[in-house]
């Protein structure tokens, strides 16, 4: 089944009123994802999956905690708790999972706070309960909301792009490229106190958005233009207004025009949108839909396995503790379509409306059937969407 509703709302944001426009979606989808409920505990808004005991199986990552496939076991990895989700925050703010110093086990990473410093955990291997904390980068106050986690350098491993709070410089930490390194290094791309840097500042992309063929780096109030030279702390800034507040920021054509453009969504308001590059200075803004506030995560993928991405995105369930006007409103998770041939160049489908995402969300084929399934964890608890869309 695959119904189209067609709704006009009208909300109070930040001091006005704000008459959101039509916005149509694909609903009726149930069939194309399997809901599994791993955990109604708020223990953390970043998420990752990893065979973290080498048995073959993915398992989960949330935060200071795993759940071991195929029955979802929980396990810690260091002592943490839950928390109150009207409250307070978590102490992992994004995960990510990967052999870090390349003994054939995977690692868990965790990054805290804004502003503050993120953490490697080692595998112990067969002892559970013993992972040892690295710091990474101790120098370093992760800034920007959005940190991506990108291959920056080609070498096949999964790297951090960031701000650096203490400063003020957009950086990337590259991962241990030796057996038995623990230590990521550190490279900055710009100068010091540039925009996107602030501790609680808001958007970030890595894609080609000029058309050189060398990736640049995104933010809400502009770009910094690539080189190819990774460890040159001189990248130019090109003022832009891109976008309001966003998460992270996905570079692609969405209208076929053969020019990259940007895709963002809203972190703390209403929206998502795309901005159309019409030259290095202008970017003109597309509403793609209002489906929800606080879409603070994206993620692309090749979900129906056409060969093109789709950008995968969700409600921050109480950003701000249900500070926000909307905080606790339905919390969707759903997915955007791109289709550069026919106006309006996407189409969005709903996968749930009792989960939405976190800081980031993890996408790798869980039970083995060649489609990229989706994972999250927020504040409404951790959740697998198995894919079942057929193609």
């Amino acid at each position: 089944m695959n119904i189209r509703i067609f709704k006009k709302v009208t909300v109070r944001l930040t001091g006005f009123m704000a008459v959101l426009l039509f916005s149509n979606f694909a609903v009726g989808q149930d069939q194309d994802f399997k809901k599994t409920v791993i955990s109604r505990e708020f223990l953390s808004e970043g998420v990752a999956v990893a065979d973290i005991n080498n048995d073959g199986q993915l398992d989960i990552v949330a935060g200071y905690y795993w759940f071991e496939a195929p029955h979802w076991v929980q396990h810690q990895l260091s002592p943490s708790r839950a928390f109150d989700p009207r409250k307070e925050y978590s102490n992992s703010f994004l995960n990510l999972a990967m052999d870090v110093n390349l003994d054939g086990w995977d690692d868990v990473i965790i990054i805290d706070y804004p502003g503050t410093p993120a953490y490697w955990f080692e595998n112990p291997k067969t002892e559970s309960n013993n992972w040892q904390k690295h710091i990474i980068a101790d120098s370093v106050g992760i800034s920007n909301e959005s940190p991506a986690f990108v291959d920056m350098d080609g070498d096949g491993r999964v790297d951090i792009l960031c701000g650096d709070y203490k400063t003020r410089q957009i950086i990337w930490l590259q991962a241990p490229t030796k057996p038995g390194e623990t230590e990521w290094k550190r490279f900055a791309l710009t100068e010091e106190n540039v925009p996107g840097t602030d501790r609680f500042s808001h958007g970030l992309g890595f894609g080609d958005i000029n058309g050189d063929k060398i990736n640049d780096v995104i933010i809400s109030e502009g770009w910094f233009k690539g080189k190819t030279d990774l460890k040159s702390a001189d990248w130019i800034f090109y003022p832009a207004a891109i976008s309001d507040k966003a998460a992270h920021m996905q570079i692609l054509d969405v209208n076929g025009d053969l020019k990259n453009d940007v895709v963002s969504s809203s972190a703390h308001s209403m929206g998502v949108w795309w901005q159309e590059y019409l030259n290095d200075s202008t970017f003109q803004t597309h509403l793609i839909n209002n489906l929800t506030s606080q879409t603070h995560a994206t993620f692309m993928a090749d979900l129906n396995g056409d060969g093109d991405m789709e950008m995968i995105a969700g409600k921050r369930y109480l950003a701000h503790n249900g500070n926000d006007a909307g905080d606790d409103d339905t919390p969707y998770l759903f997915y955007i379509e791109f289709t550069p041939s026919i106006s309006p160049f996407f189409r969005e489908h709903i996968i749930d409306n009792d989960s939405g995402a976190g800081l980031n969300i993890a996408v790798q084929d869980m039970n083995k059937d060649q489609k990229p399934d989706i994972v999250i964890a927020n504040k409404n608890g951790i959740f697998l969407f198995e894919n079942q869309i057929k193609r």
